[in-house]
């Protein structure tokens, strides 16, 4: 594989920064993974962190070096990183889990499959346009899809997602793909702070008409300029799948050819996870749920 890549996040005009973002690979495979913390509920960035841990880890103990299978992998991903919130959240008896949104993308034989819960998305670029982009999972996007005469005449907020990691019900996602990378595709990952802030012509233009360790800095420092002093955490991590000589010019360039079986490389920094431990099934987070909502019901008793 041989592929540009490169990464920026910034804090805007948050208290604190709630975006986390990362890659690993091996010789055969690699995964780009970005995850939103979200406001509203206590310890965003620790819900972003954890899910990105756990995908890290799940993708080093799988990938050697190949994935066995990539969806199948993906959706076991996603489900471990919402199960590593909750644990975190009975673990602590918080009466509000962690919550993130979550993005990923895995490359292995020269195809693209990817996933995402929430409103971070991928976009893919292909000979001057855009390709595809995932579909946020808020209530204003799914009215988008709807024919016009069934849209409610009121806009909804963007903000309101109904469904994420680390909440009480289960995470709802699909996994798609593979679909086979042609030389300079682009790919991007992003946290809402850049596309709500980007108009989408202008995102694709930039993407398209610079290498990524430009354009992903330039369209940063676009979004929080066009954002002003609210802006948003704005985090964007994007790669080029490019010919050798592409490389030598290009800064974040990777090749993998001479990497050797057994190794994995990886900018996730490292946290509370133990690497391999992951011990909750679907039995654990049903009683994981119980306990927090259990103790939502005794928190509320005692103010009444």
């Amino acid at each position: 594989m041989k592929f540009s890549v490169f990464q920026v996040s910034r804090k805007g005009g948050r208290d604190k920064n709630e975006d986390r973002m990362g890659y690993c690979y091996t010789s055969s495979a690699a995964i780009f993974m970005l995850a939103d913390g979200m406001g509203g509920h206590p310890e965003g960035e620790v819900a972003a962190q954890l899910a990105i841990q756990a995908i890290a880890a799940l993708f080093q103990k799988e990938a050697k070096p190949e994935l066995a299978d990539v969806p199948r992998f993906l959706d076991n991903a996603v489900r471990s990183a919402h199960r590593h919130i909750l644990r975190y959240a009975t673990g602590r008896a918080m009466l509000d889990a962690p919550r993130s949104t979550i993005v990923v993308a895995v490359i292995q034989n020269g195809a693209l499959t990817w996933t995402h819960c929430g409103d971070s998305r991928l976009y893919l670029l292909r000979r001057g346009e855009l390709l595809t982009r995932t579909r946020d999972h808020s209530l204003l996007e799914q009215d988008l899809i709807k024919p016009a005469t069934a849209r409610p005449e009121a806009g909804k907020n963007r903000h309101v997602l109904f469904t994420c990691l680390g909440s009480p019900t289960k995470p709802l996602f699909a996994v798609e793909g593979p679909l086979g990378l042609q030389l300079g595709d682009r790919i991007m990952l992003c946290s809402d702070g850049l596309w709500s802030a980007v108009p989408e012509p202008t995102l694709v233009s930039e993407l398209l008409h610079k290498p990524v360790d430009v354009a992903v800095p330039d369209l940063v420092e676009l979004a929080l300029r066009l954002a002003g002093p609210s802006s948003d955490n704005v985090t964007c991590l994007a790669l080029a799948w490019e010919t050798p000589d592409e490389l030598a010019s290009t800064r974040g360039s990777i090749t993998t050819d001479s990497i050797l079986d057994g190794v994995f490389a990886s900018t996730v920094q490292a946290g509370w996870l133990d690497p391999v431990e992951d011990d909750l099934d679907d039995e654990a987070i049903e009683r994981s749920i119980a306990e927090i909502n259990e103790a939502i019901r005794r928190s509320a008793q005692k103010k009444v």
